[in-house]
């Protein structure tokens, strides 16, 4: 095995952790959970965003208006419901990340400032109630929710993040440690969430982690990428469950990386362990395929985060009874259709389906 490998091979050990049930830093990493199996389970929920042709979601719109897609074969909406605005029961729930472990002091700062600027707008008054978590190598750090502008500031004045904490290595091996930490702190706000009722939108202000996606690193044993499968499997079924719509804000706006679309070439679904890359689990293509947004081409920050809350200001909520899997983590592609010309339909772009036995995914 080549250091690269060692690198890789230690990351598809990376365990998801779950964050305690409160605002206090994280709790010692446990075990994720296996995915139930069952025909009780296979109901899916989906959070779906319809936009009009300038990119606003369109509220109004009826049940015989979609039209659900699960592998091409047309499914049956199980149950729907139009939410508008802040009517949503329970609300939802807004989640600003600050990323010190992938950001650059500047870039850091930056969200910073950011997030201060879009809090003072509309004179300190949300619509919804929001949360900041503060993520640094000591895990995450949940701010109470709170729907007071001034609260929030007070917060985010408090939990002044250094970066010079941040002990990862450089290089490749850096890249490795700070993809391990991220997945990390992903799986402890999925499995803190998934407790919580109701659809939350995680914007995520980071460039994101570096996608370890060459030849020389990904020369990976059957048996690596199997558990590499396994992570994707685990990391897409948590975001569903919790029903997080993740978001990539990167904070270097338009002097980031030129590889900005990059990501595209790993956004499609994963189907079998022999073709999966760690790209596969980069910031931005989670956030691609829970139907989220990814926006690195503006310095206007407190506007981009605007432009993501306002996915909360109409969507729809689609459920349908999910495929029994012939075996297990079998790849399902989604795809919603809106009758009407001139709306585009945005959600999760697949899940993976269970067999009816008792398994672990």
């Amino acid at each position: 095995m080549t250091r690269y490998q060692g690198w890789i091979y230690l990351f598809c050990f990376c365990c998801l952790s779950a964050l305690a049930q409160s605002s206090s830093p994280a709790a010692q990493p446990q075990a994720p959970a296996s995915v139930p199996a069952g025909a009780a389970n296979r109901l899916i929920t989906l959070d779906v965003v319809v936009t009009d042709r300038t990119g606003q979601p369109l509220p109004g719109l009826q049940q015989q208006d979609f039209a659900l897609l699960d592998n091409k074969q047309a499914q049956t909406i199980s149950t729907f419901h139009a939410v508008a605005g802040p009517t949503a029961d329970p609300p939802v729930e807004v989640i600003l990340l600050v990323d010190g472990i992938n950001s650059r002091f500047k870039g850091e700062t930056s969200a910073r400032e950011e997030i201060e600027k879009f809090l003072n707008q509309n004179s300190g008054k949300l619509t919804l109630p929001v949360s900041i978590f503060y993520f640094t190598d000591a895990g995450v750090n949940a701010g109470a929710p709170s729907q007071d502008a001034k609260t929030l500031i007070a917060q985010l004045k408090q939990n002044e993040v250094t970066l010079t904490n941040n002990k990862a290595s450089q290089g490749i091996q850096g890249a490795a440690e700070r993809l391990n930490l991220s997945l990390r702190a992903l799986g402890q706000i999925t499995d803190f969430e998934a407790k919580r009722p109701g659809r939350k939108l995680l914007i995520w202000l980071s460039p994101g982690w570096s996608f370890l996606s060459s030849p020389r690193v990904e020369e990976l044993s059957s048996s690596d990428r199997e558990k590499l499968f396994h992570s994707v499997v685990s990391v897409s079924t948590g975001l569903r469950r919790a029903r997080i719509t993740l978001y990539n804000i990167n904070p270097a706006g338009t002097g980031g990386s030129p590889l900005k679309t990059y990501y595209k070439d790993f956004v499609k679904g994963v189907t079998t362990a022999k073709d999966v890359r760690v790209g596969n689990l980069g910031l931005q293509v989670l956030a691609y395929q829970s139907g989220g947004l990814v926006l690195n081409g503006s310095n206007d920050l407190a506007g981009e985060i605007a432009t993501c809350m306002n996915d909360a200001n109409a969507f729809y909520v689609l459920s349908f009874d999910g495929a029994a899997a012939g075996e297990p983590n079998e790849y399902h592609a989604l795809d919603v259709k809106i009758a009407k010309p001139g709306l585009e339909a945005r959600t999760r772009s697949g899940y993976y389906a269970q067999p009816d036995q008792a398994h672990k995914p």
